[in-house]
């Protein structure tokens, strides 16, 4: 079975086994990530987008693409010519598995842009409002959580958090990530997120 998923502005259509070079994700080599956004599975076509599907990829080395020269030389002045080499910064990918239904609610951490991941580090502006209501799209009430408007329930769903089920399977890494991303430290324990998640998901 395959599945075409959009990622860094770009399709792509994998299948398990599948090696990629994607636009560099904030992820570390050897984890596990999955991506949302996925256009179509086998037969099923998305309006945009598949609900419920997920491609799941492990992470297998951040690297560099191979070298682009720009050069630029203007007639009729004389020594005025310019030299510029650039390297993508790329992710390399295994794709491991494709869910056709049950994404949202496996757990597992969302692919994220690293351009994407510094501005929210930064504050610098918040995701495109389509993309957020596409990622949301089905998706569990999240203001039910101790602590949680509607603020917060976006940069929630920017991340890839969309149900009870994904923060009540959080380990303890997830909450300080979470923690951090959300500029929310140390609160969500003291605000019981993975135990009215828990309760909430029944």
């Amino acid at each position: 079975m395959f599945a075409v998923l959009k990622t860094g502005g770009k399709q792509y259509k994998v299948q398990s086994g599948d090696v990629l070079r994607v636009e560099k994700l904030a992820v570390a080599a050897g984890e596990t990530i999955q991506f949302n956004e996925i256009l179509m599975v086998g037969s099923t076509v998305g309006a945009p987008l598949v609900a419920g599907a997920g491609v799941q990829a492990e992470v297998i080395d951040q690297i560099k693409g191979e070298k682009l020269i720009n050069f630029v030389k203007r007639r009729r002045k004389h020594s005025s010519k310019r030299t510029k080499g650039h390297r993508q910064q790329l992710t390399l990918l295994r794709i491991t598995d494709i869910l056709e239904t049950g994404a949202d609610a496996s757990g597992v951490k969302a692919a994220i842009g690293a351009s994407l991941a510094r501005k929210e580090a930064h504050g610098s502006g918040a995701p495109a409002a389509p993309k957020a209501a596409a990622a949301a799209a089905g998706a569990d009430d999240l203001k039910l959580l101790s602590g949680v408007g509607p603020a917060l329930e976006k940069k929630l769903h920017a991340a890839g958090v969309t149900s009870f089920a994904q923060v009540a399977a959080w380990t303890e890494a997830d909450v300080e990530e979470f923690g951090e991303k959300l500029s929310f430290k140390g609160r969500i324990e003291r605000e019981g997120w993975i135990d009215q998640a828990k309760a909430l998901a029944k």
